[in-house]
Protein backbone atom coordinates (compact mmCIF):
# COMPACT_ATOMS: atom_id res chain seq x y z
CA UNK A 1 0.00 0.00 0.00
CA UNK A 2 1.12 3.77 -0.90
CA UNK A 3 0.80 6.07 1.20
CA UNK A 4 -0.53 9.88 -0.10
CA UNK A 5 -0.35 13.05 1.37
CA UNK A 6 -3.60 15.37 1.11
CA UNK A 7 -3.85 18.21 2.95
CA UNK A 8 -2.44 17.59 6.31
CA UNK A 9 -3.85 14.26 6.51
CA UNK A 10 -1.78 11.05 5.32
CA UNK A 11 -4.49 8.54 3.60
CA UNK A 12 -3.73 5.44 1.68
CA UNK A 13 -3.75 5.82 -1.97
CA UNK A 14 -6.44 3.94 -3.87
CA UNK A 15 -8.28 4.34 -6.89
CA UNK A 16 -12.13 5.25 -6.01
CA UNK A 17 -15.12 4.36 -8.37
CA UNK A 18 -14.85 8.38 -9.28
CA UNK A 19 -11.17 8.20 -10.44
CA UNK A 20 -12.14 5.01 -12.69
CA UNK A 21 -15.38 6.67 -14.31
CA UNK A 22 -13.29 10.04 -14.82
CA UNK A 23 -10.58 7.26 -16.72
CA UNK A 24 -12.87 5.71 -18.91
CA UNK A 25 -12.89 6.01 -22.48
CA UNK A 26 -16.45 7.47 -22.14
CA UNK A 27 -14.68 11.14 -21.45
CA UNK A 28 -12.17 11.01 -23.41
CA UNK A 29 -13.36 14.01 -25.23
CA UNK A 30 -10.07 14.07 -27.23
CA UNK A 31 -11.52 11.46 -29.79
CA UNK A 32 -11.27 11.66 -33.69
CA UNK A 33 -15.45 12.29 -33.42
CA UNK A 34 -14.56 15.79 -31.96
CA UNK A 35 -13.01 18.51 -33.67
CA UNK A 36 -11.10 20.97 -32.00
CA UNK A 37 -13.81 22.95 -31.44
CA UNK A 38 -15.76 20.29 -29.50
CA UNK A 39 -18.51 20.04 -32.10
CA UNK A 40 -19.04 16.23 -33.16
CA UNK A 41 -17.75 15.42 -36.52
CA UNK A 42 -19.04 12.41 -38.12
CA UNK A 43 -18.25 9.29 -39.09
CA UNK A 44 -17.51 8.63 -42.76
CA UNK A 45 -17.04 4.87 -44.84
CA UNK A 46 -15.23 4.80 -47.92
CA UNK A 47 -15.87 1.99 -50.07
CA UNK A 48 -14.57 0.90 -53.67
CA UNK A 49 -15.49 -1.32 -55.97
CA UNK A 50 -14.48 -1.94 -59.75
CA UNK A 51 -17.14 1.41 -60.96
CA UNK A 52 -16.98 3.62 -58.55
CA UNK A 53 -15.56 5.08 -55.14
CA UNK A 54 -18.65 5.41 -52.88
CA UNK A 55 -18.56 7.63 -49.11
CA UNK A 56 -21.06 7.53 -46.49
CA UNK A 57 -21.43 10.36 -43.96
CA UNK A 58 -23.81 9.67 -40.94
CA UNK A 59 -25.69 12.64 -40.17
CA UNK A 60 -28.63 11.59 -38.55
CA UNK A 61 -30.99 14.76 -37.60
CA UNK A 62 -29.70 16.53 -40.52
CA UNK A 63 -31.36 17.20 -44.14
CA UNK A 64 -30.36 17.74 -47.22
CA UNK A 65 -30.57 21.64 -47.79
CA UNK A 66 -28.10 21.68 -44.39
CA UNK A 67 -24.96 19.80 -46.74
CA UNK A 68 -22.80 21.34 -49.55
CA UNK A 69 -20.74 19.00 -51.45
CA UNK A 70 -18.10 20.18 -54.02
CA UNK A 71 -15.33 19.75 -56.47
CA UNK A 72 -12.86 21.81 -56.99
CA UNK A 73 -8.58 21.18 -57.81
CA UNK A 74 -8.50 17.30 -56.70
CA UNK A 75 -10.44 17.89 -53.87
CA UNK A 76 -14.09 16.76 -52.79
CA UNK A 77 -15.14 18.50 -50.21
CA UNK A 78 -18.39 17.85 -47.76
CA UNK A 79 -19.32 20.57 -45.30
CA UNK A 80 -22.46 21.34 -43.24
CA UNK A 81 -24.10 23.95 -41.21
CA UNK A 82 -27.36 23.24 -38.99
CA UNK A 83 -28.98 25.32 -36.75
CA UNK A 84 -31.22 23.85 -34.44
CA UNK A 85 -33.67 25.70 -32.09
CA UNK A 86 -36.20 25.25 -29.20
CA UNK A 87 -37.79 27.44 -27.45
CA UNK A 88 -40.29 26.42 -24.22
CA UNK A 89 -42.99 29.10 -23.97
CA UNK A 90 -45.11 29.31 -20.46
CA UNK A 91 -47.90 31.80 -19.97
CA UNK A 92 -47.04 33.95 -23.07
CA UNK A 93 -43.16 34.91 -21.47
CA UNK A 94 -40.12 32.34 -22.56
CA UNK A 95 -38.76 30.58 -19.99
CA UNK A 96 -36.42 28.78 -21.44
CA UNK A 97 -34.86 28.80 -24.94
CA UNK A 98 -31.95 26.11 -26.28
CA UNK A 99 -30.36 26.38 -29.54
CA UNK A 100 -27.44 24.92 -30.81
CA UNK A 101 -25.27 25.32 -34.18
CA UNK A 102 -23.34 22.30 -35.72
CA UNK A 103 -20.99 22.59 -38.62
CA UNK A 104 -18.48 20.24 -39.85
CA UNK A 105 -15.99 20.56 -43.37
CA UNK A 106 -14.70 17.20 -44.53
CA UNK A 107 -12.28 17.26 -47.62
CA UNK A 108 -10.88 13.94 -49.62
CA UNK A 109 -8.43 14.83 -52.38
CA UNK A 110 -8.96 13.27 -55.28
CA UNK A 111 -7.06 11.78 -58.75
CA UNK A 112 -8.54 13.43 -61.35
CA UNK A 113 -7.25 11.03 -63.73
CA UNK A 114 -9.16 8.10 -61.95
CA UNK A 115 -12.76 10.13 -61.41
CA UNK A 116 -15.17 11.08 -63.92
CA UNK A 117 -15.73 14.31 -62.09
CA UNK A 118 -18.74 15.49 -64.06
CA UNK A 119 -20.96 12.57 -63.11
CA UNK A 120 -20.00 12.87 -59.05
CA UNK A 121 -23.69 12.44 -57.57
CA UNK A 122 -24.77 12.97 -54.02
CA UNK A 123 -28.06 12.01 -52.00
CA UNK A 124 -29.55 12.29 -48.51
CA UNK A 125 -31.30 9.26 -47.31
CA UNK A 126 -32.23 7.67 -43.57
CA UNK A 127 -29.36 9.81 -41.75
CA UNK A 128 -26.44 9.09 -44.38
CA UNK A 129 -25.29 11.20 -46.87
CA UNK A 130 -24.23 9.13 -49.95
CA UNK A 131 -21.82 10.17 -52.65
CA UNK A 132 -20.37 8.56 -55.37
CA UNK A 133 -17.68 9.28 -57.59
CA UNK A 134 -17.68 7.15 -60.54
CA UNK A 135 -14.48 5.62 -62.26
CA UNK A 136 -13.02 6.75 -65.46
CA UNK A 137 -13.59 4.04 -67.99
CA UNK A 138 -9.70 3.46 -68.94
CA UNK A 139 -9.28 3.02 -65.26
CA UNK A 140 -11.85 -0.03 -64.44
CA UNK A 141 -10.47 -3.48 -64.37
CA UNK A 142 -10.93 -5.01 -67.53
CA UNK A 143 -11.74 -8.65 -67.81
CA UNK A 144 -8.68 -10.94 -68.98
CA UNK A 145 -8.56 -11.23 -72.37
CA UNK A 146 -8.56 -15.27 -73.56
CA UNK A 147 -6.43 -15.94 -75.80
CA UNK A 148 -6.86 -19.35 -78.53
CA UNK A 149 -4.50 -21.91 -78.39
CA UNK A 150 -3.89 -23.43 -81.85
Amino acid sequence: MTLAKLGNHWFPSFPSVFDRFLDNDLMDWNSSNYSSTQTTVPAVNVNENDDEFHIEVAAPGMEKKDFNVSYENGMLTISSEHKNEKEDKKWGKVSRKEFSYQSFRRSFSVAENTVNTDKISANYKNGILHISLPKREEVKPKPAKMIPIS
